[in-house]
């Protein structure tokens, strides 16, 4: 009876040692035995995450993930943790999470399920339309509007995937050009190298603003896609994605997340001290009340008819 009792006990040590084990596997363990984490940035993704004049990486997403960073070091137990400041661009976010490089994307990167085929997302903490934008003199109004015309997107994005099937789809004609990140785009469209930029509002707004003549710019009206948000990390490291859903619900159900937000979208911000001056819509207050890491765009907004035909597609 002894001997039954203390087999029970140890395999109880075993249990708890197994899920301590577990619970610091993957990206956790990695963390704790190399003391860094190593964080995937954007040089012009501005405000989320961008290069100033002082070539520091800062913005809205990076805030968030600083957070996120204090929280997993604390539930660490680590008194200091190492952030190590990766760049990505839009093509290269994904395969270098996946490849290890880095262990959370802090950008402007879109959750839809297509890529969470790849790698998993944290809570949304923004949410955003793909639309147009082009200098008011070009007259771009709807997508229809583009026809034959030269129009730019950014390589690796959502978004010139949809404007390559819609354009196929309705035979627009469009002369689709790619740039490397979205500093090139816009200037493309500043040079009059393409008519108009195909990329997130939030996104488009932004560089518009921040240009040497913002007025001369308009962003469309029409939606074509709603976009969702997310940090983004490595798929199947379950114990890892609950630190960080966890942190970014603590950030959301404390309120720092409306210090944050009206940060970057309410107030003068470096290195032009521009004001986007871009309230926090109502997508973003249920996302917040309800934290979801939901990739179905239906989970936010009415979905545009042009996301429609390609979510369509896509499904066949």
């Amino acid at each position: 009876m002894k001997l039954l009792k203390i087999l029970v006990v140890m395999a109880g040590a075993g249990m708890i040692a197994g899920t301590a084990s577990a619970q610091e596997s993957g990206t956790l363990k990695k963390i704790k035995e190399t003391g860094v984490i190593t964080l995937g940035v954007r040089d012009s993704s501005d405000p989320f995450s961008y290069l100033d004049d002082k070539q520091s990486y800062q913005g809205y997403s990076i805030d968030i993930c600083m957070k996120v960073v204090g929280q997993v070091r604390n539930s660490l137990g680590m008194s200091e943790l190492k952030v190590k400041m990766n760049p990505v661009t839009s093509a290269t976010r994904i395969p270098l999470m996946a490849n290890g490089t880095i262990d959370l994307e802090c950008g402007s990167t879109t959750n839809n399920m297509e890529r969470q085929k790849q790698v998993a997302f944290a809570p949304t903490t923004f949410v955003t339309a793909n639309r147009i934008l082009s200098k008011k003199s070009a007259n771009i109004k709807t997508l229809a509007d583009l026809k034959g015309k030269s129009v730019v997107s950014t390589s690796g994005t959502a978004n010139l995937k949809q404007l390559t099937t819609l354009n196929a789809d309705q035979n627009l004609g469009i002369n689709i050009l790619t740039a490397k990140d979205h500093a090139e785009a816009f200037l493309m469209v500043e040079t009059g190298r393409a008519v108009a930029w195909v990329m997130d509002d939030i996104l488009l707004a932004s560089h518009a603003a921040k240009s040497k003549n913002p007025a001369d710019y308009e962003v469309s009206k029409e939606a074509l896609s709603v976009e969702p948000y997310g940090i983004m990390m490595r798929k199947d490291d379950p114990a890892f994605k609950k630190a960080v859903d966890t942190a970014v619900a603590n950030l959301m159900r404390s309120g720092d997340i409306n210090q944050i937000y009206n940060k970057w979208f309410m107030q003068p911000i470096p290195p032009k001290g521009i004001t986007l001056n871009v309230p926090m819509s109502d997508q973003l207050k249920a996302v917040i009340a309800k934290p979801t890491d939901s990739g179905e765009p239906s989970a936010y907004a009415a979905v545009p008819e042009a996301q429609k035909a390609v979510l369509k597609k896509s499904k066949k």
